[in-house]
Protein backbone atom coordinates (compact mmCIF):
# COMPACT_ATOMS: atom_id res chain seq x y z
CA UNK A 1 0.00 0.00 0.00
CA UNK A 2 1.46 3.34 -1.07
CA UNK A 3 2.12 5.90 1.66
CA UNK A 4 2.48 9.64 1.19
CA UNK A 5 3.46 10.89 4.64
CA UNK A 6 5.43 9.50 7.56
CA UNK A 7 3.87 8.23 10.77
CA UNK A 8 5.57 11.12 12.57
CA UNK A 9 3.81 13.60 10.26
CA UNK A 10 0.38 12.18 11.03
CA UNK A 11 1.09 11.66 14.74
CA UNK A 12 2.07 15.30 15.22
CA UNK A 13 -0.94 16.67 13.37
CA UNK A 14 -3.53 14.32 14.83
CA UNK A 15 -2.36 14.76 18.43
CA UNK A 16 -2.73 18.53 17.93
CA UNK A 17 -6.22 17.87 16.62
CA UNK A 18 -7.08 15.81 19.70
CA UNK A 19 -5.69 18.45 22.06
CA UNK A 20 -7.14 21.57 20.39
CA UNK A 21 -10.09 20.32 18.29
CA UNK A 22 -8.34 21.65 15.16
CA UNK A 23 -4.98 21.55 13.41
CA UNK A 24 -3.41 23.66 10.65
CA UNK A 25 -0.96 21.96 8.27
CA UNK A 26 0.88 24.08 5.71
CA UNK A 27 2.35 22.80 2.42
CA UNK A 28 0.04 19.82 2.70
CA UNK A 29 -0.38 18.34 -0.79
CA UNK A 30 2.36 17.19 -3.18
CA UNK A 31 3.02 19.72 -5.95
CA UNK A 32 1.93 17.49 -8.87
CA UNK A 33 -1.38 16.66 -7.21
CA UNK A 34 -1.93 20.29 -6.27
CA UNK A 35 -1.44 21.33 -9.90
CA UNK A 36 -3.89 18.64 -11.08
CA UNK A 37 -6.52 19.79 -8.59
CA UNK A 38 -6.14 23.41 -9.66
CA UNK A 39 -6.46 22.52 -13.35
CA UNK A 40 -9.57 20.49 -12.65
CA UNK A 41 -11.06 23.28 -10.52
CA UNK A 42 -10.52 25.89 -13.23
CA UNK A 43 -11.75 23.55 -15.99
CA UNK A 44 -14.97 22.96 -14.08
CA UNK A 45 -15.34 26.69 -13.56
CA UNK A 46 -14.99 27.28 -17.28
CA UNK A 47 -17.59 24.58 -17.96
CA UNK A 48 -19.91 26.27 -15.44
CA UNK A 49 -20.31 23.04 -13.47
CA UNK A 50 -20.42 24.69 -10.05
CA UNK A 51 -23.84 24.87 -8.40
CA UNK A 52 -25.16 27.23 -5.69
CA UNK A 53 -24.38 25.73 -2.29
CA UNK A 54 -27.28 24.86 0.00
CA UNK A 55 -27.70 24.33 3.73
CA UNK A 56 -29.24 21.43 5.64
CA UNK A 57 -29.23 17.69 5.09
CA UNK A 58 -30.14 16.20 1.71
CA UNK A 59 -33.80 15.82 2.69
CA UNK A 60 -34.35 19.48 3.57
CA UNK A 61 -31.48 21.37 1.94
CA UNK A 62 -32.17 24.82 0.55
CA UNK A 63 -30.30 27.83 -0.79
CA UNK A 64 -30.33 30.75 1.65
CA UNK A 65 -28.01 33.48 0.38
CA UNK A 66 -28.17 35.37 3.67
CA UNK A 67 -26.35 32.42 5.29
CA UNK A 68 -23.96 31.27 2.56
CA UNK A 69 -23.16 32.44 -0.95
CA UNK A 70 -20.58 29.97 -2.23
CA UNK A 71 -20.76 27.48 -5.13
CA UNK A 72 -19.76 23.83 -5.11
CA UNK A 73 -18.74 20.96 -7.36
CA UNK A 74 -19.01 17.59 -5.61
CA UNK A 75 -16.19 15.13 -6.20
CA UNK A 76 -16.75 11.47 -7.02
CA UNK A 77 -14.00 8.89 -6.72
CA UNK A 78 -15.02 6.89 -9.78
CA UNK A 79 -15.84 9.81 -12.06
CA UNK A 80 -12.88 11.96 -10.97
CA UNK A 81 -10.21 9.29 -11.40
CA UNK A 82 -7.73 11.91 -12.63
CA UNK A 83 -7.27 13.04 -9.01
CA UNK A 84 -7.14 9.55 -7.49
CA UNK A 85 -4.05 10.53 -5.49
CA UNK A 86 -6.16 12.98 -3.51
CA UNK A 87 -8.59 10.25 -2.51
CA UNK A 88 -5.67 7.97 -1.58
CA UNK A 89 -4.28 10.64 0.73
CA UNK A 90 -7.67 10.92 2.43
CA UNK A 91 -7.64 7.11 2.80
CA UNK A 92 -4.26 7.44 4.51
CA UNK A 93 -5.64 10.11 6.83
CA UNK A 94 -8.50 7.76 7.80
CA UNK A 95 -6.08 4.90 8.52
CA UNK A 96 -3.97 7.11 10.75
CA UNK A 97 -7.03 8.44 12.56
CA UNK A 98 -7.76 4.83 13.47
CA UNK A 99 -4.21 4.22 14.68
CA UNK A 100 -3.61 7.51 16.52
CA UNK A 101 -7.07 8.62 17.65
CA UNK A 102 -8.84 5.23 17.71
CA UNK A 103 -11.56 6.61 15.46
CA UNK A 104 -13.69 4.20 13.45
CA UNK A 105 -14.22 6.02 10.15
CA UNK A 106 -15.85 4.63 7.04
CA UNK A 107 -15.69 7.17 4.24
CA UNK A 108 -15.63 10.77 3.15
CA UNK A 109 -17.33 13.38 0.98
CA UNK A 110 -15.55 16.31 -0.66
CA UNK A 111 -16.31 19.14 -3.03
CA UNK A 112 -14.60 22.05 -4.67
CA UNK A 113 -15.79 25.28 -3.04
CA UNK A 114 -15.84 28.54 -4.96
CA UNK A 115 -16.47 31.82 -3.15
CA UNK A 116 -16.89 34.71 -5.59
CA UNK A 117 -15.96 38.21 -4.53
CA UNK A 118 -18.27 39.06 -1.66
CA UNK A 119 -18.89 35.40 -0.79
CA UNK A 120 -19.25 34.26 2.82
CA UNK A 121 -20.70 31.55 5.08
CA UNK A 122 -22.23 32.54 8.41
CA UNK A 123 -21.39 30.74 11.68
CA UNK A 124 -22.39 27.08 11.72
CA UNK A 125 -21.49 23.53 12.74
CA UNK A 126 -20.81 20.95 10.05
CA UNK A 127 -22.75 18.20 11.77
CA UNK A 128 -26.53 18.07 11.33
CA UNK A 129 -29.03 17.20 14.07
CA UNK A 130 -30.59 14.67 11.71
CA UNK A 131 -27.28 13.26 10.47
CA UNK A 132 -24.45 12.82 12.97
CA UNK A 133 -21.88 10.87 10.95
CA UNK A 134 -19.67 13.83 9.98
CA UNK A 135 -16.71 13.45 12.30
CA UNK A 136 -13.91 15.63 10.91
CA UNK A 137 -14.06 18.64 8.60
CA UNK A 138 -11.19 19.34 6.24
CA UNK A 139 -10.36 22.34 4.06
CA UNK A 140 -7.43 22.73 1.66
CA UNK A 141 -6.92 26.17 0.14
CA UNK A 142 -6.01 26.85 -3.49
CA UNK A 143 -5.49 30.62 -3.25
CA UNK A 144 -2.31 32.00 -4.78
CA UNK A 145 -0.86 35.25 -3.42
CA UNK A 146 -3.42 35.72 -0.66
CA UNK A 147 -2.71 38.94 1.25
CA UNK A 148 -4.11 40.67 4.31
CA UNK A 149 -7.25 42.46 3.22
CA UNK A 150 -8.26 39.79 0.70
CA UNK A 151 -10.71 38.33 3.23
CA UNK A 152 -12.13 34.82 3.13
CA UNK A 153 -10.53 33.79 6.41
CA UNK A 154 -11.82 30.80 8.34
CA UNK A 155 -12.83 32.01 11.78
CA UNK A 156 -13.23 29.46 14.57
CA UNK A 157 -15.66 30.69 17.24
CA UNK A 158 -16.10 27.75 19.64
CA UNK A 159 -14.61 26.09 21.63
CA UNK A 160 -11.73 28.46 20.84
CA UNK A 161 -11.43 31.69 18.89
CA UNK A 162 -8.97 31.59 16.00
CA UNK A 163 -8.74 33.29 12.60
CA UNK A 164 -7.01 31.23 9.89
CA UNK A 165 -5.86 32.80 6.63
CA UNK A 166 -6.75 30.79 3.48
CA UNK A 167 -3.15 30.40 2.32
CA UNK A 168 -2.19 28.34 -0.71
CA UNK A 169 -1.84 24.59 0.06
CA UNK A 170 -2.81 25.08 3.71
CA UNK A 171 -4.97 22.32 5.20
CA UNK A 172 -7.21 22.78 8.22
CA UNK A 173 -8.79 19.79 9.97
CA UNK A 174 -11.27 20.24 12.81
CA UNK A 175 -14.05 18.45 14.66
CA UNK A 176 -17.33 18.73 12.78
CA UNK A 177 -19.52 18.42 15.86
CA UNK A 178 -18.06 21.04 18.21
CA UNK A 179 -16.13 23.65 16.23
CA UNK A 180 -18.47 26.54 15.44
CA UNK A 181 -16.97 28.41 12.51
CA UNK A 182 -17.63 30.86 9.70
CA UNK A 183 -16.05 31.98 6.44
CA UNK A 184 -15.53 35.72 6.45
CA UNK A 185 -16.47 37.75 3.40
CA UNK A 186 -13.99 37.23 0.60
CA UNK A 187 -12.81 40.32 -1.24
CA UNK A 188 -11.66 38.31 -4.25
CA UNK A 189 -12.27 34.86 -5.70
CA UNK A 190 -11.55 32.19 -3.08
CA UNK A 191 -10.96 28.53 -3.97
CA UNK A 192 -10.74 25.47 -1.74
CA UNK A 193 -11.36 21.76 -1.44
CA UNK A 194 -13.76 21.14 1.43
CA UNK A 195 -15.06 17.92 2.88
CA UNK A 196 -15.84 15.64 5.77
CA UNK A 197 -14.54 12.37 7.14
CA UNK A 198 -17.47 10.17 8.12
CA UNK A 199 -17.80 8.16 11.32
CA UNK A 200 -18.96 4.61 11.90
CA UNK A 201 -20.32 4.30 15.47
CA UNK A 202 -17.96 2.20 17.60
CA UNK A 203 -18.02 3.38 21.20
CA UNK A 204 -15.73 5.94 22.83
CA UNK A 205 -12.44 6.99 21.24
CA UNK A 206 -9.63 9.43 21.99
CA UNK A 207 -11.83 12.42 21.11
CA UNK A 208 -14.55 11.18 23.44
CA UNK A 209 -16.97 10.24 20.65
Amino acid sequence: MKTFYSSEFWNQGLIQLADNDYVVIDSFLPKELLNNLERKFILNENKQLFEPAKIGSAEVEKRITEIRSDYTYWLDRERDSDIVTFFEIVDELIRNCAEVLYLSLQGFEFHFARYPKGGFYKAHLDQFDSRSNRMLSMVIYLNHDWAIGDGGELRLLEPCIKTIEPLYNRAVIFRSDVVLHEVLQSNKLRRSITGWILKRPSGVDLLGL
